[in-house]
């Protein structure tokens, strides 16, 4: 829901920050990597029973999630490797979370019901790789869903922040989680439907190409640094040889009988 229909307002409200903290020498990867970081000590949190300085922990690693894409842009650094690595702490960061809660179940004598947060990482994941497979695909309909990972966070913190409800919570998260999956299975279905393999082909052919090219041109400009460089240091060698071949001047004086040099 926040990745579609309020992206735009969230953008507009996260950009100065973004500027802000990047004008301070943070990085979005710091941010994403210190974002792991807090996600840990969130479970480790709830796992003890300290679910309030959890709700706290939750809201710090919401906020490294969310400020890590405006400083990026802010820095101009956004790149696939960023996406990449941006992707995989978040799939990281739900698994630990979700330990995190099975183990609170457990020390609370409800292992039973530990199998709600194993459950429901089986269906995050489920509804990340839908993404992850209609982008690969070149298809629009991977985004969207009442259940994204913006919503799990809010919904899953309110579970941390009244503990009575923590259960109730997890039940309501698996529920919409499942839709959410359900949702854009259906959505890219169609979407493939109306698509034929050959236009599939042409557009990993694009993607592949527009790759291919991106990296090419940041090869040819870091060969062309490379090349002025050994090219200067070249001339610089030249230069210096040049100047210690070139003969010492002598300054002669005259006498009466002929000429000497002069000491």
């Amino acid at each position: 829901m926040f990745d579609g229909r309020w992206r735009g307002a969230v953008d507009a409200k996260t950009q100065p920050v973004g500027k802000w903290l990047q004008g301070h020498g943070i990085t979005a990867d710091v941010l994403t990597a210190t974002g792991l970081v807090s996600a840990t000590l969130t479970a480790f949190a709830v796992a003890t029973g300290h679910l309030l300085l959890a709700v706290f922990l939750l809201t710090l690693t919401g906020a490294h999630d969310l400020f890590d894409g405006p400083v990026a842009k802010a820095a101009g650094t956004t790149s696939v490797r960023g996406a990449f690595f941006d992707s995989v702490t978040d799939r990281v960061a739900d698994a630990v979370l979700m330990c995190g809660v099975a183990w609170y179940l457990i020390s609370e004598g409800r292992g039973h019901l530990a199998i709600l947060p194993i459950a429901i990482l089986g269906v995050t994941a489920l509804v990340s790789y839908e993404r992850a497979k209609a982008d690969a695909l070149g298809l629009d309909a991977g985004k969207g869903g009442l259940m994204e990972r913006a919503e799990r966070m809010i919904l899953l913190g309110l579970g941390f922040l009244i503990s009575p409800l923590l259960v109730p919570v997890l039940w309501v998260l698996l529920v919409l989680t499942a839709g959410t999956a359900v949702g854009r299975f259906v959505r890219i279905w169609r979407a493939a439907s109306e698509v034929s393999p050959q236009a599939v082909q042409r557009r990993r052919a694009r993607m592949v190409d527009s790759r291919f090219r991106e990296w090419r041109q940041r090869a040819t400009d870091g060969m062309a640094q490379g090349r002025s460089q050994a090219a200067f240091s070249r001339f610089q060698a030249r230069r210096e040889g040049e100047r210690s071949a070139r003969p010492r001047r002598t300054t002669w004086a005259r006498s009466g009988r002929g000429t000497a040099p002069r000491d």
